[in-house]
């Protein structure tokens, strides 16, 4: 409304102007024009008509030019850099910029297209870095199992190798098939997900045995590891929303839990309902993150611990940071390096 008030007094100040030259013209030819007609009415009269005419088409010249040159500044200037601004963008200069000098700051219709324009740019720059990154990524990530699984052939050929040697040479490359497909299998998650391909389908179902499930599918690990495992699970805790999503946060913590916690060590997993919300924690005793990890652990391929690379590939929780966003979840982070790390979701209980 307020918008809309201060449209409509520009628009009667502009009125009142155009009025008062208008008015002025005018008034100064009629006084032009009874001059001379009455110094001498009937002889005259055709030189005042003369005179007022010329004075008219004098008057409506330069009207026009300087009309045609407030066009120029205020219309074709503008308009001409927005469309180079815009060719440079259509070939690939995303670090263009519209520079909101006097013209553009007074009018504000041209500069809400500038600054709207320059936003569009940063964006576009923004996508541009991130779609440069991720192909750097993938490549990176294939290139590596793929590697491996060149190398590990290489010797498999070799007659003289041990069968011993060539059953290890056979598990790594299983190793790194299998990370090689989970890969995949995650970047096609991601894109589904961040493309909208994928909408959570919720339901009602029970939290606490959909978290145990998941838990269970872990106990090799955590045998074979001799890691501590607490569970702390409340019972008939019913939540509404997509089972087979929240399955993803849950493998995708676990797995960073067993991961990260070393030999002898302890994860915990607790599931509370308090005040119309589940709270579900996740914790180890592992490495723990840094300040600098922390604020770019959701993005994609980013992997803080470099020593552990080639368990991951960096995507697990930049799926679950998605999940947790369409999902209308919540996640915490709490950790404290060399001591552990607790993720928290929050979501709504039945």
């Amino acid at each position: 409304m307020n918008n809309k008030f201060k449209k409509l007094l520009k628009s009667l100040y502009s009125y009142f102007l155009f009025f008062l030259l208008v008015s002025f013209i005018i008034t100064c030819n009629m006084v032009l024009f009874l001059r001379i007609l009455f110094d001498s009415p009937y002889q005259n009269i055709e030189a005042a008509a003369k005179l007022t005419l010329g004075n008219v088409l004098f008057v409506s010249f330069l009207l026009t030019f300087i009309n045609g040159i407030i066009k120029r500044l205020t219309i074709n200037i503008p308009v001409k850099r927005i469309t180079e601004a815009a060719e440079r963008i259509m070939d690939g200069d995303f670090s263009t910029r519209i520079n909101i000098n006097l013209f553009f700051r007074r009018y504000g219709e041209f500069r809400s297209i500038a600054e709207s324009f320059n936003k569009m740019a940063e964006e576009l720059q923004s996508v541009e870095t991130l779609k440069t990154d991720f192909i750097s990524n993938v490549s990176h990530e294939i290139k590596t199992p793929l590697a491996v699984i060149k190398n590990y052939t290489t010797l498999l050929r070799d007659k003289d190798t041990p069968s011993d040697t060539k059953d290890e040479y056979v598990l790594k490359i299983e190793e790194a098939s299998v990370r090689l497909s989970n890969l995949i299998s995650n970047i096609l998650k991601l894109n589904k997900l961040e493309n909208q391909q994928i909408s959570p389908v919720f339901a009602k179902f029970d939290l606490g045995e959909n978290l145990c499930e998941n838990v269970l599918s872990f106990e090799s690990i955590w045998e074979n590891k001799n890691i501590d495992i607490n569970i702390d699970i409340e019972e008939d805790v019913i939540v509404s929303s997509d089972k087979e999503m929240l399955s993803i946060v849950w493998n995708n913590l676990l797995s960073n839990a067993f991961k990260f916690t070393d030999d002898g060590g302890k994860v915990s997993v607790s599931l509370k309902n308090t005040d119309g919300y589940a709270y579900v924690k996740i914790s180890d005793t592992g490495c723990g993150i840094s300040e600098d990890v922390g604020k770019r652990m959701f993005d994609k391929f980013y992997q803080g611990d470099t020593s552990r690379a080639m368990q991951g590939n960096g995507l697990g929780l930049s799926l679950v940071k998605r999940i947790v966003d369409i999902t209308d979840c919540s996640i915490f982070v709490e950790s404290k390096v060399n001591e552990g790390t607790t993720f928290t979701v929050k979501l709504r209980s039945e």
